[in-house]
């Protein structure tokens, strides 16, 4: 067990002292737990390295809102344990900071396996929505809806105790850290860099899952160079809890063949062989995987102009959401075309960007101007980004009295009918 400092990861150690280390990352609103079922087996042979995210299982609540962020304090986490180099296995969210880890540091990666993760994880707005859900309800909602999203019904069903666990895990989260964590998986897409990871790498996926199923594992086999995909039949999104025995095999199979020699000798660190591959649990037979052989790997997308235009979309994405920004700028066109570049550019790539307020300032500020001007129908979509950018609806209601002192009782009145609907329409969980 660990001590945490800000810039660390609530970690511990299994295994003996002198084996090569395996690191096995959690999925968003789990803990280290839920490895507990491949820890047997993988310390015969690894020293097995795991840890919290933020928030999660008692970690610190110390949010961080980027995968490159989870990955940087986990790497200063080994760095002060003494871990150089590692293999390294995720699921979900934990699958994303292995791909972050293999792309910004090849040289500290020995090899890899993706379990139920994605280049990048459905769209922003998913994320965002989902954010703003937990800041106004608390974690309830998505504590009681995860067995659904994590699990097969038969499976969920039959094993009453492992579903109850699953809700109290989430339920347990820090929800500042949760939603830093869903605005991660919003920003997260290296679609365009899968070519570029370098080690031999398992991506493994539960047939049934629908969170991040066998298609987004097909992405990314099709974009690695040296990766292979296994498919486990009769299983959901957290296939380590519901078929151990199927994923304890895959994983032992690949790390004890794909270790891969360290890339620069000249530093000093030594390439860590792995123990020799020995008899592994047996899957049971209807969990038996599917391996499948990676197709060539994609071409990359050219990069965009790097300038104010797109640092301008990428806040106005952020900010509005992807659905609003892709239905503008699909309706522009040789007269509007301008415009939306120019806004985009100018609006968001400069105004938005400059450092003085926060995005939860900038926020009130526009809704403040936007009853002022009349403007209902901006008013209706700056009522989500607020949101968005981290403001209750308690907070959007005291924005709007303030302006009715000084804007007016009869625009506050239409703008309390907008931002109310609005308001509703955002922070009511599905069912």
């Amino acid at each position: 067990m660990s001590e945490t400092p800000t810039n660390t990861l609530q970690y511990r150690f299994d295994g003996p002292e002198d084996a090569p280390v395996l690191i096995l990352g959690p999925s968003l609103g789990t803990t280290w737990h839920m490895w507990d079922r491949q820890i047997p087996e993988l310390v015969r042979q690894w020293r097995v390295f795991r840890f919290d995210l933020p928030g999660h299982g008692g970690a610190p609540a110390h949010p961080a809102d980027s995968v490159a962020e989870l990955s940087a304090r986990l790497l200063a986490t080994l760095d002060a344990v003494g871990v150089q180099r590692f293999g390294y296995a995720g699921c979900a969210l934990g699958g994303a900071i292995g791909m972050e880890l293999a792309l910004r540091h090849p040289e500290r990666t020995a090899s890899l396996a993706l379990v139920a993760t994605s280049p990048r994880f459905g769209t922003a707005d998913e994320f965002r929505q989902r954010g703003v859900i937990v800041r106004t309800n608390g974690l309830d909602p998505i504590a009681r809806t995860s067995p659904d999203r994590w699990f097969t019904g038969g499976f969920a069903a039959a094993q009453p105790a492992i579903t109850e666990w699953a809700v109290q895990m989430v339920r347990t989260t820090d929800p500042g850290c949760y939603i830093a964590a869903c605005e991660a998986l919003a920003g997260f897409d290296v679609r365009s860099e899968l070519g570029r990871i370098g080690v031999p790498t398992l991506v493994l996926v539960g047939s049934d899952d629908q969170v991040t199923g066998p298609a987004e594992a097909r992405t990314l086999v099709a974009g690695i160079p040296d990766a292979r995909l296994a498919v486990v039949p009769g299983a959901s999104h957290l296939v380590p809890v519901e078929q151990p025995a199927a994923v304890t095999d895959l994983l032992v199979r690949h790390f004890s063949s794909a270790w891969q020699p360290a890339i620069d000798s000249t530093t000093g660190q030594m390439a860590i062989v792995a123990a020799p591959a020995k008899p592994v649990l047996a899957a049971a037979p209807q969990a038996a995987p599917i391996a499948e052989i990676a197709p060539p790997a994609a071409p990359a997308q050219p990069p965009g102009r790097p300038d104010a235009y797109e640092t301008g979309l990428k806040i106005r994405r952020e900010v509005l959401g992807d659905a609003h920004v892709d239905r503008a700028l699909a309706q522009s066109d040789d007269f509007s075309g301008d415009f939306q570049e120019f806004i985009t550019r100018y609006a968001w790539g400069e105004i938005w960007d400059r450092p003085g307020l926060d995005r939860r300032a900038r926020s009130c500020v526009t809704l403040t101007a936007l009853v002022a001007g009349g403007h209902l129908e901006e008013l209706a979509f700056h009522t989500r980004a607020a949101l968005r950018n981290g403001l209750t609806p308690d907070e959007i209601k005291e924005v709007l009295l303030q302006a009715a002192v000084y804007c007016g009782v009869p625009a506050a009145n239409s703008a309390f009918r907008v931002a109310q609907q609005v308001v509703r329409e955002e922070t009511t969980p599905a069912e």
